[in-house]
């Protein structure tokens, strides 16, 4: 089997580039053929896929994505592939992996729904999603599959729901004690510090900016012990303004992308996602196996796991920058209810399938190709 797999950039740290790496590892575990073809990749190039990279051209994104589209539909008929595969959304695919929110649900004014790049994004996403169309639409949430319905009337048929993906690495396991005692010991943390982590690029999107006004909030006794890191690819210079303007640049640490997340989960007391979009959250559940209470937005698409989990706190919507700062406190003076939630997580996570996405993805490029030879003859 012969699979092509279109993904405009892969860079080691996105939630969906993970997913599509560990989706080829187990394609290539099945002896299949993967093509993948991307305009960028920043990174290690594993030598057991076929890389193709695509011409960059245009000076906006939806213009790059555009003019991405129509080369690799172009090439893929010089291919003879099985089954074309896509990350983003694009004419032409077999099957979509859906880890974005549907687009034409955002609210936008009217004109800025006249404009060209809004055209692209709404054009290529009904080319999907389209009653019309036939691709198979693998969905991280119930919460996408009732908004993109909403929209496009889309068969039911068509949509299979996933389960999470999440690398074991990062399960709980009695060694993590030892981890987060040598986290401390070697970045100077007293018993007193407590460790906060975010996790994620665009750090507008995840919130940041509403944590480190909740952690300025907290009653000062509370606050000097408190260790913030930020972890992830973003400008930092506006959000280390505002640490600073809020006086407490000495506690926050902006660490770019890491590829030791699997410490900082073991090492850290909380994780705060406090975002204003999130399709589904992978870094929900990774904190979730690894024993790491959570305060999230019920925007999240992962956040029902953390609820049916009781590992943390759901901020509902619309978003509250006050309820959020008197959560933090609360959670943060209540070191039981810490203990509770991480006890909770663990349990769950030793309870539930939150690991199988990579196989589940691939039996369903495998159901579709012989569908689609029986149907050929």
């Amino acid at each position: 089997m012969k699979i092509a797999f279109c993904l405009y950039n892969f860079f080691p740290y996105g939630g969906l580039q993970q997913d599509f790496l560990h989706i080829v590892k187990e394609c290539i575990k099945r002896h299949y053929d993967v093509l993948v073809y991307v305009m960028s990749w920043k990174g290690f190039q594993p030598s057991n896929m076929k890389i193709i990279k695509v011409p960059k051209k245009g000076f906006t994104n939806h213009t790059k994505n555009k003019n991405y589209s129509k080369w690799v539909n172009n090439d893929l008929k010089l291919q003879n592939v099985d089954c074309i595969f896509g990350f983003n959304k694009m004419p032409g695919l077999d099957i979509y992996y859906a880890a974005d929110t549907c687009y034409a649900t955002q609210k936008k004014s009217y004109l800025y729904k006249l404009l060209p790049r809004y055209q692209h994004y709404i054009k290529f996403e009904r080319s999907v999603f389209s009653s019309e169309k036939k691709t198979l639409l693998l969905m991280l949430t119930d919460k996408q599959i009732e908004d993109f319905t909403s929209i496009y009337h889309t068969q039911s048929s068509r949509f299979k729901l996933l389960p999470p993906g999440i690398s074991l690495d990062l399960k709980w396991n009695k060694y993590f004690n030892i981890i987060k005692k040598k986290f401390r010991a070697d970045n100077n943390l007293s018993d007193k510090n407590i460790v906060v982590i975010q996790i994620g690029s665009n750090y507008t999107r995840k919130g940041v900016d509403r944590s480190l006004i909740a952690i300025a909030n907290l009653p000062n006794t509370l606050k000097k012990n408190i260790i913030y890191y930020v972890i992830g690819q973003d400008k930092i210079k506006k959000f280390s303004n505002l640490a600073r303007k809020l006086n407490i640049e000495k506690q926050v640490f902006f660490l770019g992308s890491r590829d030791n997340i699997n410490v900082f989960l073991a090492s850290a007391d909380l994780l705060l996602h406090p975002a204003r979009q999130e399709a589904a959250g992978i870094v929900l559940l990774e904190a979730l196996i690894s024993g790491v209470p959570s305060i999230i937005t019920d925007v999240c698409g992962y956040s029902s796991y953390i609820l049916h989990a009781n590992s943390g706190i759901l901020l509902p919507f619309p978003f509250s920058q006050e309820h959020f700062n008197l959560e933090l406190k609360k959670i943060l003076t209540n070191i039981a209810v810490l203990e509770i939630f991480k006890n909770n997580a663990i349990n769950f996570s030793n309870t539930h399938d939150l690991y199988s996405l990579p196989s589940k993805v691939v039996n369903y490029i495998e159901d579709y190709v012989n569908n689609k030879i029986q149907i050929t003859f």
